[in-house]
């Protein structure tokens, strides 16, 4: 069974540092098209809410999961004005991976990935597919880290992670930024969905070491109330700790069918965000998400774990024993609107069985 921490604001907003020519360049991309944002009724009427809404990044810029977006821009910039071979090189649960070996090759490069234990082998495979090296190092996605740093540091090699750290913060910072694009192309299609100024009031974030969750943050604390919460698999729950601590601590990872988000450490970019802006952490075990992955699979909504976490998050918050204080804490509800966040398709990370 999943569990639920509740957290009081400590800033009411959130300073906006988006770089707004990341969504310029996607769009100048051959494979760009804004990704659906599905209406789901049922899922509005079984959590007692006024809608629903499903960002579907299943199909991003060719590729099963919204990696593509920080990948492709973190690369353009980082590679800007850079000369002769490079290596692209960065750590992977899996989607982020075969982002950055797609348009790696897509400007030329090569790419050299290293993946912890727990990837899927088909995301293996699709990485290999892309014509990149791929180093099975073993141990946690933070060994991997460690292992694709150092061998960045070889000439002609360009680390491009999606996690910061001490000494490394830019690199991340465009991944960040690339992230945005989908929550700027969310409010567009809720309002011509909606035929009116609507607004998000709940966003349910899969979270591994907190990048896309700092875009979040930054999206929806900026100028607005919604209430931002993360979703993690019980077995790598390194958000609530953190805020417990103070500051970013280590956890230890296990094995979890939510490989995407398997991360043991939060970004220390998106730290300061997490601490002043989350207004709840959820952990989910397995069961719960592979369940709720198949309920959006009976809708149309092909998720892969990762995927299906926010709905699984939303039913442990909205409904059940306790669900009224719960709701009344992220101030939800029967008007309240829901934005599920679909990180990745079931292609991306096919559910087990």
């Amino acid at each position: 069974m999943g569990t639920w921490h509740a957290y009081e604001w400590t800033s009411t907003s959130i300073p906006a540092t988006v770089d707004s020519r990341a969504r310029a360049f996607h769009e100048s991309l051959n494979d760009y098209e804004a990704t659906a944002l599905i209406d789901l009724p049922a899922l509005a009427a079984e959590l007692s809410i006024g809608r629903v809404v499903a960002k579907d990044e299943s199909t991003r810029l060719g590729l099963p999961a919204f990696k593509a977006l920080g990948a492709s821009w973190a690369i353009h910039r980082a590679t800007e004005g850079l000369t002769g071979p490079l290596t692209i090189v960065t750590a992977t649960d899996g989607n982020h991976g075969r982002a950055v070996a797609r348009f790696a090759r897509t400007l030329g490069h090569s790419a050299s990935i290293y993946t912890p234990d727990g990837v899927h082998p088909s995301a293996v495979q699709a990485i290999r597919d892309e014509g990149a090296r791929v180093e099975e190092v073993g141990g946690s996605y933070d060994a991997a880290v460690a292992a694709a740093a150092s061998a960045a540091t070889a000439p002609g090699h360009v680390l491009v992670q999606d996690t910061a750290w001490e000494g490394y913060e830019q690199i991340p910072g465009w991944i960040v930024d690339g992230y945005a694009t989908l929550f700027a192309e969310a409010d567009e299609q809720l309002i011509a969905l909606t035929a009116a100024s609507a607004s998000v009031d709940l966003v349910l974030v899969p979270t591994g070491v907190g990048s896309l969750l700092q875009a979040a943050l930054t999206h929806y604390r900026f100028d607005g109330d919604a209430r931002v919460v993360s979703v993690e698999p019980t077995e790598a729950a390194c958000i609530a700790p953190s805020i417990d601590a103070g500051q970013p601590v280590t956890v230890e990872t296990g094995v979890t069918v939510m490989s995407g988000l398997n991360c043991g450490t939060p970004s220390l970019l998106a730290w300061p965000l997490i601490r002043d802006g989350l207004r709840g952490a959820v952990s989910l075990d397995d069961e719960e998400a592979i369940r709720a992955a198949h309920d959006l699979a009976s809708l149309g909504v092909a998720a892969g774990p990762c995927g299906g976490s926010g709905l699984a998050a939303a039913r442990l918050l909205l409904t059940g024993d306790g669900a009224a204080a719960r709701r009344s804490h992220l101030g939800i509800d029967s008007s309240s609107t829901l934005l599920l966040i679909i990180t990745e398709g079931s292609d991306a990370n096919p559910l087990p069985g």
